[in-house]
């Protein structure tokens, strides 16, 4: 049975595991959900806090796009209920268009002035959230992806060596718009992590060996041996091109993009990405 992003999501929130954790798990359990979170419970990897969806507030993510722009919007409420209003959504889809018709980058009286109307009128507190507008130039391409019913907005955005059909990068583009919205990663790559980062992740693993219990006896070389791996699978983990791509886990979504541009004939690289979800900063 082929596992669905959904179904990934799923496991994620009722686990608080890992993306690859709940995506192996479900293939090893064959689709199955209640064998699968059996399987995280007992490898210990259920009991992971789950504070990324402690979302305190509801909303819906919105995007718009055109001539090379693209705006991305999340319009908050109090309540699911007002989320699926169709007064705060027509609201969340004018404020992406005006955002975008004007260039702007972040929210603002005008556009907060807006949200305060339909909130006095519906009587619920609501907010603009959070607004980011990214542009492409002459060999750069945008792709976006809404995810769920507007929980979860990405925009990438993609460039080349030369100019190339926005038809020929389509497929592509959004296959990794929905890698980023199944396995959220922090960053682009490892270059873009604050080197204070690494070294605080290198010295919780480090305390977590040393109460390990059967590492006592190894020797140094191979505790630091040790370390390393655990921190590399880490970073890994976390960095969108040395995750295992979407489509096909066996390679990185570095080598998917490699792939891909060899067969466009062009050298493409991600220049960057935007992840929303509703209720996270």
């Amino acid at each position: 049975m082929a596992v669905t992003v959904a179904d990934i999501k799923k496991l994620r929130e009722k686990t608080g595991a890992g993306p690859m954790e709940c995506k192996k798990a479900l293939e090893e359990a064959n689709g199955d959900f209640a064998a699968a979170e059996k399987h995280l419970k007992e490898k210990g990897l259920a009991a992971v806090e789950k504070r990324s969806y402690r979302a305190t507030n509801e909303g819906k993510i919105f995007i718009k796009a055109k001539d090379k722009r693209a705006v991305v919007v999340e319009l908050a409420s109090e309540t699911d209920f007002v989320a699926r209003n169709p007064e705060f959504i027509a609201l969340g889809d004018v404020i992406a268009d005006r955002a975008l018709e004007k260039g702007y980058t972040a929210p603002n009286e005008e556009l907060s002035a807006v949200v305060t109307d339909l909130a006095a009128k519906i009587r619920e507190n609501m907010s603009l959230k959070r607004l980011k507008l990214i542009t492409a130039g002459e060999t750069e391409y945008l792709a976006s992806y809404i995810h769920g019913d507007g929980a979860i907005g990405i925009i990438v955005k993609l460039s080349a060596d030369k100019v190339i059909a926005q038809t020929n990068l389509e497929s592509f583009a959004y296959s990794i718009a929905m890698h980023i919205a199944a396995f959220s990663p922090l960053v682009l790559s490892k270059d873009k992590l604050d080197p204070s980062f690494i070294k605080e992740q290198e010295d919780i693993f480090r305390k977590q060996m040393e109460a390990d219990e059967s590492l006592k006896s190894k020797p140094v070389q191979a505790l630091e041996s040790i370390l390393r791996g655990k921190l590399n699978k880490f970073l890994k983990s976390i960095c969108l091109l040395d995750q295992g791509y979407i489509k096909d886990e066996k390679i990185t979504v570095a080598q998917a993009l490699a792939d891909t541009g060899k067969q466009l004939g062009a050298s493409l690289a991600i220049v960057d990405y935007v992840y929303f979800k509703v209720g996270q900063e």
